[in-house]
């Protein structure tokens, strides 16, 4: 049998948010009983990037399973690059190979849009702000539109030009920094690689949402600790719809239980 290899543009071409969207809610909403746990092993590199590996991606009733690989490299466009191995369950053979970066941006993204979707008021005229105009954030801007209809939309990133190509592609603004994105924003998405906090406690608002994408990656660093030290809302995949939990503690003196893998 030979092995099917499907690019970035092969996934593209058939994948779209409102089909998606319905696969990922129902999978967020089914029991969990994997019949094996799935595995994240990351490694940091000799190099300025890490590796992750994530095994075995099942479902049930599909007699096949996933080996994702992926490499990070953040200083790199695009950042994360890697490969998605699809095996025959019954033998192992190697059905497909699928681009790991599509199907990432796409899981992520849109599972971002369904969480912030879920916990907050859906209002079409909100203001939504992106701080870090990659892909991720481009699924995620796409999924919450789809979900609630075009509102205002604000933009930041380190690169001018892949902000205002960002917000020329969504009809939004170009700010200057991550404050004054938060300064005018509803739901403020971030979505960056960056190492140090780009918000503090005073660039928020009562009532405001923040959803900060990447924080299984050690180091990442879009909130400093004290924006938590207060109660806060925690968020994990399994559960749908979200049920957020108040915390009446410091976030420093919690035991936090860590989410489970997401396989797909």
């Amino acid at each position: 049998m030979v092995t099917r290899v499907l690019t970035r543009s092969d996934l593209e071409a058939v994948l779209e948010p409102v089909s998606c969207l319905q696969a990922l809610r129902e999978g967020f909403r089914a029991d969990g009983s994997e019949p094996v746990r799935g595995q994240r092993v990351r490694t940091d590199l000799p190099f300025p990037g890490t590796a992750t590996a994530l095994i075995p991606g099942v479902l049930s009733g599909i007699e096949a399973y996933t080996v994702k690989v992926n490499a990070k490299f953040p200083g790199a466009r695009p950042a994360l690059r890697g490969v998605i191995c699809l095996h025959s369950g019954q033998d192992g053979e190697l059905l497909a190979l699928l681009d790991s970066a599509t199907v990432t941006a796409w899981r992520t993204g849109l599972a971002a849009a369904l969480g912030t979707h879920a916990l907050t008021v859906a209002d079409p005229a909100a203001v939504i702000g992106v701080v870090g105009a990659g892909a991720q954030a481009e699924l995620m801007v796409r999924g919450l539109r789809g979900l609630r209809g075009d509102g205002g939309l604000v933009v930041h990133d380190t690169n001018p030009g892949r902000a205002a190509t960002f917000a020329s592609r969504h009809g939004g603004q170009v700010l200057g920094s991550a404050a004054e994105v938060a300064s005018v924003a509803d739901v403020v998405l971030l979505a960056t690689w960056s190492r140090t906090p780009l918000l503090h406690l005073g660039d928020t608002r009562p009532g405001q949402h923040f959803t900060s994408l990447g924080a299984d990656e050690p180091g990442n660093r879009n909130w400093p600790p004290t924006c938590c030290d207060r109660p806060f809302s925690w968020w994990t995949t399994p559960s749908w719809p979200p049920r957020p939990v108040r915390w009446q503690q410091p976030a420093s003196r919690l035991r936090l239980p860590r989410p489970p893998l997401a396989t797909s």
